[in-house]
């Protein structure tokens, strides 16, 4: 179940930056494709954001991460106590095989198919909920491309940046004046007209 944990939180962060990246990438379409002929190189304004600081910082972003810990957890707790469950089965069936408790073996057999099927039926269950785990989690990260889009969208009106980069520790972006750096305006701005459904 540990491993469950590990992999769920993984794919979280994963897919929140893989997101993020293509997010701000698409952030501001300008109306021409070629901005060196629309008016060189020289006349682009441009500015990134640290992803990591919103992932860590964005209220929407650690109001869905909290939810999906706790959804984690109660799939872990649900899958334990149905494991622990299926484990005392199988040790009472264990014991009273080795007793000769079983008035034939027929009547062995049938409990040793049912504590099977029980097995397979967890495993089963054990699949859909990791799957839904996963689904969910892509579900958020594509609501939260979104909302930050949209933002992005919003504010570059007034801004009129030709280029807004992400920067996720060397990944995007090595080397940046900090001048350029709207991290902070940026999640100011999304936390600012974000609402926590606990706090409505």
């Amino acid at each position: 179940m540990k491993r469950l944990n590990y992999l769920v939180n993984g794919l979280a962060a994963f897919a929140l930056i893989v997101l993020f990246a293509q997010c701000t990438g698409n952030a501001d379409k300008q109306t021409t494709n070629d901005p060196v002929h629309a008016g060189g190189l020289s006349e682009m304004k441009i500015a990134y954001v640290e992803i990591d600081t919103l992932l860590a910082k964005y209220n929407f972003c650690v109001d869905l991460n909290e939810a999906m810990v706790k959804k984690s957890e109660n799939v872990r707790l649900t899958l334990n106590q149905k494991a622990g469950e299926l484990e005392k089965q199988k040790q009472e069936f264990q014991t009273k095989y080795q007793n000769n408790a079983y008035l034939s073996q027929e009547r062995a057999q049938q409990e040793y198919n049912r504590i099977a099927k029980l097995e397979q039926d967890l495993q089963t269950l054990s699949n859909k909920l990791q799957s839904e785990l996963m689904s969910e989690n892509e579900k958020n990260s594509l609501q939260l491309r979104d909302s930050i889009n949209a933002f992005l969208k919003e504010y570059n009106k007034t801004k009129g940046y030709s280029m807004i980069i992400s920067n996720t520790g060397f990944d995007n972006l090595l080397y940046a004046d900090s001048v350029y750096n709207i991290t902070k305006e940026i999640l100011e701005g999304l936390n600012a007209r974000y609402s926590s459904p606990a706090k409505k």
